[in-house]
């Protein structure tokens, strides 16, 4: 595994870093809606960094397959009120969000992360508005909204290639609106118009992502996702549901960190928690003994 990367203005860990999860959502798919009041989703992000997270990723409007939007203003009410609070108790927080507005509400309130799953796509304002604020800004592969993102799941027999050259033109439109190179951080965006089959691909070419994109830093963000129910249904099982995919979130956040990402982004903390830390002590092992 290579030397840390992480954006500038975030603190540096010596290993992979663990983005925790807070939904303030009456319809996630992984949690339906169990921290849409903002005392809840407070207390939650509390916990996750009392289970170790490092960071806590805030979002008040569902992406998951065929979701719909809700307004700016209702987005505004749910997020920036647990930001403020979070942030306030020295909590390292990220907003998910794709609207411009919302992200220099949240940095306002205290965000030191923006994560727009379109890359700016989404929102023309965005861009500018993260390199007026300069913060770090986290740009996935997008290909459309949820509501028929699953019918962009359309690839060759070189996913990961495909995907790669879709972000690098991101990434370049991303720099040239001004946020500067050094505080992006990319997403192969598993799951986003993607079947299981493109997931697991992207999961296993980790490595040639991270080589092909300029060695920025990397957010895997797999936690119980379908392709991971999928794995454990096997050949024509039925898929668990998304709560008991955490012990699959696990490995991959093991096989992520030792493929040299910077963070993993997940709901249930604990276990990837671990799981990179063992990947540090043992990588740090090998390292000692000569073997990388």
């Amino acid at each position: 595994m290579r030397g840390r990367v992480g954006p500038v203005g975030l603190p540096e860990w010596d290993r992979c870093a663990v983005m925790g999860v807070v939904n303030v959502t009456p319809d996630s798919f992984s949690d339906g809606g169990h921290w849409f009041d903002t005392a809840l989703a407070v207390k939650r992000g509390l916990e996750l960094a009392a289970a170790g997270a490092d960071l806590v990723d805030v979002g008040g409007e569902s992406t998951r397959p065929g979701a719909t939007r809700i307004d700016e203003d209702e987005e505004l009410r749910r997020v920036i009120p647990v930001v403020r609070e979070l942030a306030g108790e020295g909590i390292v927080v990220s907003v998910d969000t794709m609207r411009a507005a919302v992200a220099e509400a949240a940095v306002e309130a205290g965000a030191a992360l923006v994560n727009d799953v379109s890359g700016g796509l989404a929102d023309p304002a965005m861009v500018p508005v993260v390199a007026d604020a300069r913060v770090p800004f986290v740009v996935m592969h997008w290909r459309g909204f949820s509501a028929d993102m699953n019918s962009r799941a359309v690839y060759g027999p070189d996913v990961a290639g495909e995907v790669i050259d879709e972000l690098r033109q991101r990434l370049d439109a991303v720099v040239a609106g001004g946020v500067e190179p050094e505080r992006i951080v990319l997403d192969p965006g598993l799951g986003f118009a993607k079947n299981a089959e493109h997931d697991l691909a992207l999961v296993a070419g980790l490595r040639r992502f991270r080589r092909e994109l300029d060695d920025l830093p990397v957010l895997v963000a797999a936690s119980r996702k379908r392709f991971l129910g999928r794995v454990l249904a096997g050949p024509g099982g039925e898929p668990p549901p998304a709560r008991e995919r955490d012990g699959a979130t696990a490995a991959v956040s093991a096989l992520a960190a030792r493929d040299g990402a910077w963070a993993v982004r997940v709901h249930e903390v604990r276990a990837s928690a671990d799981a990179v830390r063992v990947v540090a002590a043992v990588t740090g092992a090998a390292a000692a003994e000569g073997a990388v």
